[in-house]
């Protein structure tokens, strides 16, 4: 059986690993930040060494992925025609699997898997950057009013300023058109372009990115 003071080092190493993330997630303004990242860390570092204890390892491990599962999703919500808050549920994840690591005295292996996820939020994001510098493709959802406004005009609009689309849905309310489409926009400049021409356009009523 580990020793409380082994335990009190997997304790500690579970909230060093945590705040990294944490830290992470912190700087970028994201939801679950430092305190969480610290908590859900040490509490299934604490758990796997309680599941040791216990000898019901693979159920106590089971009910952590579940538990983690709820607090993921209570950090996803949808923005206009995106969904944010994927990649910070994904963190939580893995702030659980660490802090499991830790709590069954894999230290190596928990100390890679932070640099690993160091790396791909650090060193990806910026490349994802650049590449959406390059390309992006947006959900666009557009509202305006049937009286004022039809579909075939705005679509030639964006025929007109280059613009490459395709309608993904459109709905009729009380008299609004929402359509959606997806929007190619290369490079920034042409975003831009697409942007100021939805906020200038005075028929259009509203617009979500």
């Amino acid at each position: 059986m580990t020793s409380i003071y082994e335990q009190i080092i997997q304790i500690f190493a579970a909230l060093a690993a945590g705040a990294i993330l944490g830290m992470e997630r912190e700087y970028h303004g994201k939801p679950a930040g430092f305190r969480t990242m610290i908590l859900i860390c040490v509490s299934s570092c604490l758990f796997s060494i309680l599941s040791i204890s216990l000898g019901g390892g693979d159920r106590i491990a089971s009910n952590i992925v579940t538990g983690i599962g709820f607090i993921g999703a209570g950090v996803v919500f949808k923005e206009g025609a995106n969904v944010k808050g994927i990649t910070s549920a994904a963190i939580i994840w893995m702030a659980a699997a660490i802090g499991m690591c830790i709590g069954l005295q894999h230290y190596i292996l928990a100390a890679i898997v932070v640099v690993c996820v160091l790396m791909v939020l650090l060193v990806l994001f910026r490349f994802e950057s650049a590449f959406d510098n390059l390309f992006q493709l947006k959900m666009y959802e557009i509202h305006f009013l049937v009286t004022e406004y039809s579909v075939d005009e705005l679509e030639h609009q964006f025929d007109e300023m280059q613009i490459h689309f395709k309608r993904a849905k459109i709905t009729k309310l009380n008299n609004i058109v929402n359509v959606e489409y997806n929007i190619g926009v290369s490079p920034k400049e042409k975003r831009e372009k697409v942007d100021q021409f939805l906020i200038n356009n005075v028929r259009i009523t509203g617009f979500e990115v």
